[in-house]
């Protein structure tokens, strides 16, 4: 989620808040401290000024994440793309990343999709 949000180097506001709501709503992070987020976020944003930094990042997603949470954080992702009303071209370029690199189906993506679109719209 940090990740697609810092995608842009514009970090909105919608895009924090459905962060921090995600993370204090949804059963998944119900055991999550909530103060390793500023850390995730330093991570990322650290990850980002690498050369390799993306390939790291994904490396640490795979290792992390477990597979049967794959659709789930990319639906996340998507959420926070969305939040904003507006999605930026490298918004979309990370999340086609996403995608390819947990094997995210393309019917289920474009469901995943279509469901973070049909939330957000204005």
């Amino acid at each position: 989620m940090i990740a697609v949000s810092a995608s842009d180097e514009n970090i909105r506001t919608a895009e924090l808040v459905k962060i921090q709501s995600a993370v204090n709503m949804l059963p998944i992070f119900a055991e999550y401290d909530i103060d390793r987020l500023n850390r995730m976020a330093q991570t990322v944003f650290d990850l980002f000024e690498q050369e390799d930094g993306l390939d790291a990042l994904f490396g640490l997603l795979r290792e992390n994440l477990p597979e049967r949470l794959y659709e789930t954080g990319y639906a996340l992702a998507c959420d926070v793309a969305a939040a904003d009303g507006t999605l930026q071209e490298t918004e979309l370029r990370l999340l086609e990343e996403i995608r390819y690199e947990l094997n995210i189906d393309r019917l289920h993506a474009a469901a995943i999709e279509r469901g973070a679109r049909a939330r957000h719209v204005t």
